[in-house]
C-alpha cells in the first residue's frame, strides 16, 4: 500500500454538529444539553440540542419581533421567498434524501419521493401567498349605503408541533402554510427524528427568509410545547405532534390567553393538503365604509 493511501485510510470523519435555529442564527441549547439521535435499527446517527424552556422563550421573542415585517410584507414577496426555499432544496436533494432515509427508515427511492414531495410542497404555498385573500375575504352585502369588505389578516405567532413520524414532508405540511399567510413559527421538530428539520434551517437562513420568521427548536416535545402553549405571547397552537394526553393538557394551557388551537387528527402528508391549513391561523377583518351618497 501506498503511503498516500495510508494516509487517506487515517483520515477521521469530520461529523456534523446540529445546533437550534433561532432568530435567523445557530445557537446550542442555552443549558449545553444534548440527546443522541438513533436511526430504525437503534444505530447512532448523531447528537441534537436539547432545547430548554428558555430556548422556547427566546425562539418567542425572535418570532415576535420578526412578525411585523414578514406580516406587513406583501403576499407577492413572501411567495417569492416560499420558491427560493424550494429553489435551495432542489440543490440539496441528495443530502436531504440521505437524511430522511435514515431518519425514517426508508429506502433511499422513498426518502427521495418524499423530499421531492416537500420541494413541491414549498412551490404549492408559494403559489397560494397572493390568492388566499380572494377565497377567505371579499366584498359583503349590507343593507345601507356601505362598502363592506372583509379580508384575512395573520393571527400572529404560531407555536409548531411538527409531526413525529414524517419528519420531512410533515414538517414541510405545517410549516409552509403558517408562513405563507404572514405568521411568524416557533417550531418544535419531531423529537425522535430531529436531524432533517434542523437541517432544513440551513436552508431557510440562506433563501432570503427573515431571520425569527421560521425558529426551529429539537427535544423533548413536552417539556418545550408546555410553555408555548402558556406563553402569553403565543398568538396559536398547532398540536399536529402531541399524542392525545399531551394535546389534551396544552389545550388547557392555551385557553388562558385565547389562543388558536389546531388538534391533532390523523393526515396524509402526501395527498393534497387543500387550503385548510391556510385559513387556520387568519382572522378576519371587516372594515365598513360610507359610499358617500
Amino acid at each position: 500500500m501506498s503511503e498516500k493511501s495510508e494516509k487517506h485510510d487515517e483520515r477521521l470523519s469530520v461529523l456534523k454538529t446540529y445546533k437550534l435555529f433561532v432568530g435567523g442564527t445557530f445557537p446550542r441549547s442555552e443549558s449545553g444539553r444534548v440527546y443522541e439521535v438513533t436511526d430504525s435499527q437503534g444505530r447512532w446517527l448523531a447528537n441534537a440540542p436539547l432545547a430548554s424552556r428558555k430556548d422556547a422563550r427566546d425562539a418567542v421573542v425572535a418570532a415576535r419581533k420578526a412578525f411585523g415585517g414578514w406580516s406587513g410584507a406583501t403576499a407577492y414577496n413572501r411567495g417569492q421567498i416560499l420558491y427560493r426555499i424550494a429553489e435551495m432544496l432542489e440543490g440539496r436533494r441528495d443530502q436531504f434524501g440521505h437524511e430522511v432515509a435514515r431518519a425514517e427508515g426508508l429506502s433511499r427511492a422513498k426518502a427521495t419521493a418524499a423530499v421531492e414531495a416537500a420541494i413541491d410542497r414549498w412551490v404549492w404555498y408559494a403559489g397560494w401567498t397572493d390568492k388566499i385573500a380572494q377565497v377567505a375575504g371579499g366584498g359583503n352585502p349590507v343593507a345601507g349605503p356601505f362598502f363592506n369588505v372583509s379580508s384575512p389578516e395573520p393571527t400572529g405567532v404560531v407555536a409548531v408541533l411538527a409531526p413525529q413520524e414524517s419528519s420531512f414532508l410533515g414538517l414541510v405540511s405545517v410549516i409552509a402554510p403558517v408562513i405563507a399567510t404572514g405568521n411568524t413559527a416557533v417550531v418544535v421538530a419531531s423529537e425522535t427524528s430531529p436531524l432533517p428539520a434542523l437541517s432544513l434551517g440551513e436552508v431557510l437562513a440562506t433563501s432570503d427568509l427573515p431571520g425569527g420568521v421560521v425558529n426551529i427548536l429539537s427535544g423533548r416535545t413536552a417539556e418545550i410545547a408546555a410553555p408555548l402553549a402558556a406563553h402569553q405571547d403565543v398568538n396559536a397552537i398547532d398540536l399536529t405532534g402531541a399524542g392525545e394526553a399531551l394535546a389534551k393538557e396544552l389545550e388547557i394551557a392555551a385557553a388562558d390567553n385565547l389562543k388558536r388551537v389546531l388538534r391533532p387528527q390523523p393526515v396524509d402528508w402526501v395527498a393534497d393538503p387543500g387550503t385548510g391549513r391556510l385559513l387556520a391561523f387568519l382572522e378576519t377583518k371587516t372594515v365598513w365604509h360610507p359610499m358617500g351618497l
